[in-house]
């Protein structure tokens, strides 16, 4: 398959101008008074953020957008010229790095101060020091809201009432003093009520995977997939629309019978069926995917695409219990998950989508995945019967990305693949 450039579906093309028409707003900001929050993706409470009329900021977001758009690498520098550590979250330096670049955004806008840092702690201590060094940037206020752990692998009912006890006690009023607006409940279960909406598309496009061959890529593909939901646009129209017509062109493709779309092409020849743990790499994504699809190798699941919401487990916001329906997704998100909880997630999506194997990306800089993984990959093998892959690369940071390691490891790793399907069959 020769390299190509993909053609731009209808949702590509609403992405594109949801995130330029963001970006624009927020820029706008100061003129328009709009008040704005910084937030993460993880544990985001969007639909509250919006519902006081405030813009939502997401600090990963701009951080993996720099690193496609290939500026993370001077931020970086920027950020350890400046006294950050080699071993401190590229993410973090990165975004540092662009503040005191002038805060310009991926899409060259200039962004905001924050009328309000809302930290909602999923499982990543990191969030807790990066939140720290721009409120020391910024001299805002700050409000945390703590998510116990799943230490045992549930959420009890005493810690869904300790969260929504900090959401009615701390949250809410302290988006009342930054943005002077009251709490309206009513409007936070319309932006819930679309929020759900939403998910219900994006779980039906995740789960088309399960056929063969699979119409998407559930990891490299996917990121664009469950970009609008994990960051400003749940419980919004626009995000609706997205998510509508995405689910039309997936089930489109399943009909037709094709495969996604690649950097190398469409894949209709889908000669291995994978599932990934851990983030990409983001400052050599189109390489990185192209490794995989070169190879006829598709994912079909992945956890990544879990941090911000397990929503293929059945989680979906509730309008009629708003502050209750908040609290259960933040328990849920994957950073808020243990290691047997990850486990088990391997072993279900290796089951149902009938795949062929995995692959850990241990990210260098996030000890959030990469903490417990060499473990997972022994577990998930001897459950789930099939063999397992190590590759390192790591966020943002170019630096670190081997392209010619990655690739003899994937390629060594398929062989074995094959290697097993022909003692299967002999």
């Amino acid at each position: 398959m020769a390299e190509t450039s993909a053609a731009k579906d209808r949702s590509m093309i609403l992405q594109k101008q949801m995130i330029a028409n963001h970006y624009r707003q927020l820029e706008n900001a100061p003129e328009t008074g709009d008040p704005v929050v910084y937030t993460f993706v993880p544990g985001n409470m969007n639909e509250l953020v919006r519902s006081f009329g405030a813009l939502p900021v997401l600090p990963e977001i701009n951080a993996l957008q720099s690193g496609m758009r290939q500026k993370s690498g001077d931020y970086i520098a920027e950020a350890e010229r400046a006294g950050h550590s080699e071993d401190v979250c590229t993410y973090v330096k990165c975004d540092i790095g662009m503040i005191k670049a002038g805060n310009i955004s991926p899409t060259g806008t200039r962004l905001p101060k924050p009328d309000l840092l809302l930290l909602s702690y999923t499982g990543c201590y990191t969030f807790m020091k990066w939140f720290e060094l721009l409120r020391e940037e910024y001299d805002c206020p700050t409000v945390f809201f703590h998510v116990p752990y799943q230490g045992d692998g549930t959420i009890e009912a005493e810690h869904r009432d300790y969260m929504m006890r900090q959401l009615r006690e701390e949250v809410i009023p302290a988006l009342e003093k930054a943005t002077g607006r009251r709490y309206d409940e009513d409007r936070l279960r319309e932006y819930l009520t679309l929020s759900a909406q939403a998910e219900d598309d994006l779980v039906a496009v995740l789960q088309s995977a399960k056929n063969r061959p699979s119409p998407i890529d559930a990891y490299f593909g996917a990121v664009y997939y469950v970009g609008p939901i994990f960051s400003s646009f749940r419980g919004t129209p626009e995000g609706v629309e997205y998510y509508r017509a995405l689910r039309e062109e997936v089930e489109a493709r399943v009909a037709a019978g094709q495969g996604p779309m690649t950097p190398v092409g469409q894949l209709d020849d889908e000669k291995y069926r994978l599932v990934v743990e851990g983030p990409p790499n983001w400052t050599s994504f189109r390489e990185f995917w192209s490794m995989f699809a070169s190879e006829g190798a598709n994912v079909v699941a992945s956890t990544y695409t879990k941090v911000g919401g397990t929503y293929d487990f059945g989680f979906r916001h509730d309008p009629e219990d708003p502050l209750g329906t908040l609290a259960d997704y933040c328990g849920g998100c994957y950073t808020n998950i243990n290691l047997p909880g990850r486990v088990d997630m391997l072993v279900d999506y290796i089951r149902e989508y009938e795949a062929d194997g995995f692959v850990i990306n241990s990210v260098k800089s996030c000890n959030s995945f990469s903490a417990g993984q060499l473990m997972m990959l022994r577990e998930v093998e001897k459950r789930a019967g099939v063999p397992g892959a190590f590759i390192e690369s790591d966020l943002v940071d170019p630096r670190y990305f081997s392209a010619a390691n990655i690739k003899n490891r994937l390629e060594s790793y398929l062989q074995m693949i094959d290697a097993r399907r022909m003692g299967a069959s002999a």
